[in-house]
């Protein structure tokens, strides 16, 4: 559970600082005079391969019959592929390299995800999947705390892409050194046809209506989030009047209040959880006061402002992490095609 905890910090940091600040200050130096549009474009297409490979990634995981095990094979190769394609973003001469390369990490890190997320119905029982969800939302705003002083301690803008992605190359391999990983039955399934392929993403409302009512939840409230994370940066410069160099010491206060928040959150909700037995209730509240959080942000005029509001978001997104991935692992429409059903709770 630590190293498993470790390597799912590691993931955050690698993915978010991008997504938080780095992406932005690249954008930002090819192409100024459309910075905000084509943010959004890089993002965007990122956001739309992360889509498509979380399932399908997560669908060939639960079918990988490999002596190396189920999980480990997709774990170490996405871990070196997503280096491989921050390397370029980070050397990128021109916003289509760019694209191109987030492309690739986006790819490579949503088949990682895909199996670290199956780890959790894979190795944990249910007693404890609170408490461990609790766990690995802690890691989310810790690696992106890590990341973003990475960001404001590294020398060079290459540095603040390749440090993160180098040190959870790292975690990925220390996890997979120890982890006693899934193995697939002997008797592998039937060939898998491209009609079947396809089919086998198709989710019944009417049998696996608590698995979409997750989704949605899901969704909703990362709109929230994405939206807070991604324009930040944007609305220090612009609003604010932060100037560029600022940008980096700005984002790591906003980012340790809102660690703090999450981790504080997370820890109490996720053991209340599983004391209580409850998950629904956690969603609900949670979307509340992330709510409340954002309505703080929109109304905001200084640095103190978006402070306050950053922590409110962080109580609600804290209360979410702890118990969406152990709500969602107890409403999986099939448990042994939990990665790829996993990969279809990430679309979200």
């Amino acid at each position: 559970i630590a190293l498993y905890g470790l390597a799912t910090f590691g993931f955050w940091m690698a993915v978010m600082t991008p997504v938080i600040v780095t992406m932005a200050l690249k954008v930002n130096q090819l192409a100024p005079d459309s910075k905000e549009s084509t943010l959004a474009w890089v993002l965007g297409i990122g956001a739309f391969v992360a889509m498509i490979a979380n399932p399908v990634a997560g669908l060939f995981s639960d079918r990988t019959r490999s002596r190396f095990g189920m999980r480990r094979p997709w774990l170490v190769g996405g871990a070196l592929l997503g280096l491989a394609g921050l390397t370029m973003v980070a050397i990128s001469p021109s916003v289509w390299l760019l694209m191109i390369g987030w492309a690739i990490a986006q790819l490579a890190y949503n088949a990682v995800l895909a199996a670290l997320m199956a780890l959790m119905p894979d190795q944990i029982p249910e007693s404890q999947r609170g408490a461990v969800g609790g766990l690995l939302g802690m890691c989310m705003p810790a690696g992106i705390l890590a990341g973003v002083y990475v960001a404001q301690e590294a020398s060079s803008l290459a540095q603040m892409f390749l440090l993160p992605a180098g040190l959870f190359t790292v975690f990925v391999l220390l996890l997979c050194a120890s982890l006693r990983d899934r193995m697939a039955p002997a008797q592998g399934p039937e060939a898998l046809s491209l009609s079947g392929f396809a089919r086998s993403f198709l989710i019944s409302p009417r049998g696996a209506r608590d698995f979409l009512w997750a989704f949605v939840s899901r969704f909703m409230l990362l709109l929230g989030i994405a939206t807070l994370m991604t324009y930040q940066v944007f609305y220090m410069l612009d609003k604010l009047g932060v100037s560029t160099e600022a940008v980096p010491d700005m984002m790591f206060r906003s980012t340790l209040v809102s660690s703090i928040t999450i981790v504080l959150s997370s820890l109490v909700s996720g053991w209340l959880s599983d004391r209580s037995g409850r998950r629904k209730a956690f969603v609900l509240i949670a979307a509340l006061i992330y709510a409340a959080g954002l309505l703080v942000i929109g109304v905001a005029h200084d640095f103190q402002g978006l402070l306050l509001g950053v922590g409110v978001c962080g109580l609600g997104q804290g209360m979410y992490v702890a118990v969406d991935l152990a709500l969602v692992t107890e409403v999986l429409p099939n448990p042994d095609e939990a990665a790829k059903d996993l990969g279809l709770f990430n679309l979200a």
